[in-house]
């Protein structure tokens, strides 16, 4: 089995900076790609940002283009999400997912999810 666990939440104001961390442990595998999703209250999960293997491969929300920069760290099993110019309606769960396949927008198709940390964006 594979363990994903969020960390970098909390509460900060609008126009503010976090870094959401995933690391992942448990069983490994040779390649896999990483997602971020979110759900806000009342809302349906939605895709955030992904990231292949290498690195190489991004891909972004319009919603967050620009000021959310996807990225990881293969020697630490970690993925990050940096977070810049925050907004209200930013304010969600934040989850991160593994995907044992190339990169894909469609969070069905992740076979790992972690618990989720909360990010609060106060106006």
């Amino acid at each position: 089995q594979v363990q994903l666990v969020e960390s970098g939440g909390g509460l900060v104001q609008a126009g503010g900076s976090l870094r959401l961390s995933c690391a992942a442990s448990g069983r490994t595998f040779s390649s896999f790609a990483m997602g971020w999703f979110r759900q806000a209250p009342g809302k349906e999960r939605e895709f955030v940002a992904l990231i292949s293997w290498s690195g190489g491969n991004t891909n972004y929300a319009d919603s967050v283009k620009g000021r959310f920069t996807i990225s990881r760290d293969n020697s630490k099993n970690t993925v990050y999400l940096q977070m810049s110019s925050l907004k209200p309606e930013d304010t969600a769960v934040y989850y991160c997912a593994l995907r044992l396949s190339s990169p894909i927008e469609d969070a069905r198709s992740y076979d790992y999810w972690g618990q989720g940390t909360q990010v609060t964006v106060s106006s």
